[in-house]
């Protein structure tokens, strides 16, 4: 796959978010805490990194760092995240601080033949301007 990529140019980040925006659908914040409490069936996904998510996130959030979003979501990979990888049928969300993380993980999920995947539009920081509840709490 990598090796039949030739960009007439180097690739910036504002490059890979805007592809990845191009190819996957957005849920607004409303819409999914309407989902949420409706109590549908899907995955939340937080791909910030860890402290992050210490500081805040939506509540029912899983923790999956966009670093290793592919091996945690492959089920042939020891160490995947069997809730993700199990979700290939099932609507997944995520989300990140403002949607560009969260977008190149919708992307590769959808790569990785996940179905209905959505990313959150506007990201955490839409999610808190807008009011919609959140979750503070602090692993150790």
């Amino acid at each position: 796959m990598y090796d039949t990529f030739k960009p007439q140019r180097p690739m910036t980040l504002a490059d890979f978010v805007r592809c990845a925006r191009a190819c996957t659908r957005t849920i607004a914040p409303a819409e999914l805490l309407s989902r949420l409490q409706a109590k549908e069936d899907l995955l939340l996904i937080d791909v910030r990194e860890h402290a992050e998510f210490e500081a805040g996130h939506i509540p029912g959030a899983r923790l999956v760092p966009r670093g290793i979003i592919e091996a945690a979501a492959d089920p042939a990979y020891s160490k995947c995240v069997a809730e993700l990888a199990s979700a290939h049928d099932r609507p997944v969300v995520v989300y990140c601080a403002t949607s560009g993380r969260s977008a190149m993980a919708a992307a590769v999920l959808q790569m990785m033949g996940f179905r209905d995947v959505l990313n959150l539009d506007g990201g955490y920081a839409r999610w808190v301007d807008e009011g919609m509840p959140e979750l503070h709490e602090a692993s150790y």
